[in-house]
C-alpha cells in the first residue's frame, strides 16, 4: 500500500475518532477499514455503564461494512489516547484481543495489513497474522 493511501486511512481514522462515546474511560478510539472495492468504513468505539456491552471503534467500522454486504478488505488503520492528547503526541493503540478474532473472521492473516498510528508520520504496519498468531478461524471448524 502506498504512502498516500496509509495517511488518508490515518487521517480518516482521526475523524471517526472525534465521535468516540467514552464517558467513562476517556480513552478515545477511531479505525479506519478500507475494504477492497475502495470504500472506507469508519468506527469508533462506543462505552456503556455496564462495561459488557462496550464496542472497540475496529469491530465498529468492520460491523458496519459487513452489515452493508461487505466481506473483503485489505487494511485497517488504528489510533487511540486520552481525551485532550493531540494528534501525534500520543502512542500507537494496538487492537484488543476480540478485535483481532472478528479480523481473522474476514481477513486473510497473510496479506490484511493492520496500521498502529500515534499521527500521520508517526506509524507502524503488521501484518494481521503478526497481532493474531494460531488464531482460531473458520477453517478450525471445518
Amino acid at each position: 500500500m502506498d504512502t498516500v493511501k496509509i495517511k488518508e486511512l490515518i487521517s480518516q481514522a482521526f475523524e471517526a475518532q472525534k465521535y468516540a462515546y467514552v464517558p467513562y474511560s476517556n480513552f478515545c478510539v477511531g479505525a479506519a477499514l478500507l475494504a477492497k472495492n475502495g470504500t472506507i468504513y469508519r468506527g469508533c468505539n462506543i462505552e456503556n455503564a455496564s462495561y459488557t456491552p462496550t464496542n472497540c471503534a475496529e469491530r465498529t467500522a468492520f460491523f458496519k461494512a459487513v452489515s452493508e454486504g461487505i466481506r473483503e478488505f485489505e487494511a485497517i488503520a488504528i489510533v487511540g489516547n486520552k481525551k485532550g492528547v493531540e494528534k501525534g503526541a500520543g502512542e500507537i493503540c494496538p487492537p484488543c484481543g476480540v478485535c483481532r478474532q472478528v479480523m481473522g473472521e474476514f481477513c486473510d492473516p497473510k496479506t490484511f495489513q493492520v496500521i498502529l498510528a500515534a499521527g500521520e508520520e508517526q506509524y507502524r504496519i503488521f501484518k494481521l497474522e503478526e497481532l493474531l498468531p494460531l488464531g482460531f478461524g473458520p477453517e478450525e471448524l471445518l
